[in-house]
């Protein structure tokens, strides 16, 4: 009995700290996982259904950033970042036309651990892996629109 309860406690242990590496402690975690599970709304930039710059434009409005309301005009604020240098609160865009030409057609927003938080059109507000075979191959660029200040207040863990 004894090994078997601390299996459970050691099962318990690791997946905690697994869910916990992905969304850390802070307010932009916080604004993320309001709204996992939201459904996709075409147009939509409200927790009853977020298109995928309806999603990043909600969550930057908590945090008194103002961002444009397309994706292809996202992908042309603040400063562009090396996929390497990514940190959370970036933004993350992608080709998802089928065109394969560069042009951004979807955004996300980078939480950590190779992680990326959006609105996905056939899932609705959820994560997934930059690595993925889907988005690995779909990514185009990312832009960070967060000020230092702004990163220390919303993005770094409290």
């Amino acid at each position: 009995m004894k090994k078997v309860t601390a299996l459970l406690l050691g099962l318990v242990l690791v997946l905690a700290f697994q869910a916990g590496s992905v969304f850390a402690d802070s307010k932009l975690d916080g604004y993320i996982n309001n709204v996992i599970g939201s459904p996709y709304k075409s147009g939509g930039n409200t927790s009853k259904g977020f298109d995928c710059s309806g999603f990043t434009t909600y969550v930057f409005d908590k945090m008194g950033i103002d961002l444009p309301r397309t994706s292809a005009s996202q992908a042309k604020t603040g400063k562009k970042v090396a996929k390497t240098d990514l940190i959370p609160g970036d933004l993350v865009f992608f080709d998802t036309a089928g065109g394969n030409n560069s042009s951004v057609s979807h955004v996300g927003i980078y939480i950590g651990d190779g992680k990326f938080a959006h609105a996905s059109s056939s899932r609705g507000v959820v994560t997934d892996k930059l690595n993925s075979s889907y988005y690995e191959n779909r990514y185009v660029t990312a832009r960070r629109v967060m000020d230092p200040d702004s990163f220390v207040k919303y993005a770094d863990e409290e």
